[in-house]
């Protein structure tokens, strides 16, 4: 199947283009949010704690509050970008266009992914200002922040399509996601919990994420560096499987 890189790419610019126009929204806030935490939990907090695996806490906390922030906005961006034109009536236009579904989920996860990866590479330029930041493995520490920006985008993408009004677009990100993200150790080492607690962590599926992304930073792992690439994998391949079914489906893309 031949791909129509034009219509790939119409979708990407227009949801880009949406970016620059909310740019306090999409980035700005953000940032600010997770510079705030650098302030308190890296500075003012992290200067009376001891070290986290030999890391200095301010310093340790990094790869998590990115991958919070990675983790809400990929969400955030894919679904909005779907559930407009469903809100607005023109994904009508977009399923009658001579576009394949694939080249759909092209433009609107590539855009929210891109926005995701700006977002990250944003903040993690923001951290050398407030903590002292090295990057052991700077290659896996790209792939890992590409590989899970696709990957959430894409369940963004789901989620825009399943929601069927504003609020539901921040159900998951708010209820699930960020709560997740703070009790898969983000601000810790699962390895400090009791042996129950960390066994009950690691259902966590956060944990691997946090995990591989941090040893790509200091080549400190709560799990295995293959068992967390595996999970990241699978969301990913779980995530397609669902895009698929739903174009297959038509579910809820047409009323």
């Amino acid at each position: 199947m031949k791909l129509n890189y034009y219509g790939v790419r119409a979708i990407y610019k227009f949801e880009m283009a949406r970016t620059r126009r909310t740019l306090m929204q999409s980035i700005i806030a953000p940032v600010i949010s997770t510079s705030l935490y650098f302030i308190v939990f890296g500075s003012a907090i992290g200067s009376h704690m001891t070290q986290m695996e030999g890391i200095s806490y301010g310093a340790f906390i990094v790869p998590g509050l990115i991958m919070l922030s990675l983790l809400t906005q990929s969400i955030s961006n894919a679904s909005f970008g779907i559930y407009f034109p469903k809100f607005s009536g023109t994904i009508y236009e977009i399923l009658s266009a001579p576009i394949s579904p694939l080249e759909i989920v092209m433009g609107y996860v590539g855009a929210a992914a891109s926005k995701s990866i700006i977002l990250g590479l944003i903040i993690l330029a923001t951290a050398t200002f407030f903590v002292p930041l090295q990057i052991d493995h700077p290659l896996w520490m790209l792939f890992y922040l590409v590989i899970t920006s696709i990957t959430f985008s894409m369940i963004g993408f789901i989620i825009g399509v399943w929601a069927d009004g504003f609020e539901k677009l921040q159900v998951v990100p708010l209820l699930i996601i960020t709560p997740l993200t703070f009790l898969g150790g983000s601000f810790y080492s699962i390895s400090v919990l009791p042996s129950f607690w960390q066994k009950v962590a690691l259902l966590n599926p956060v944990v691997y994420l946090i995990s591989g992304f941090r040893w790509s930073f200091y080549s400190i792992e709560d799990v295995s560096l293959w068992v967390s690439l595996g999970m990241t994998m699978s969301f990913l391949a779980i995530s397609i499987a669902v895009v698929i079914w739903i174009f297959r489906t038509g579910y809820r893309l047409k009323k």
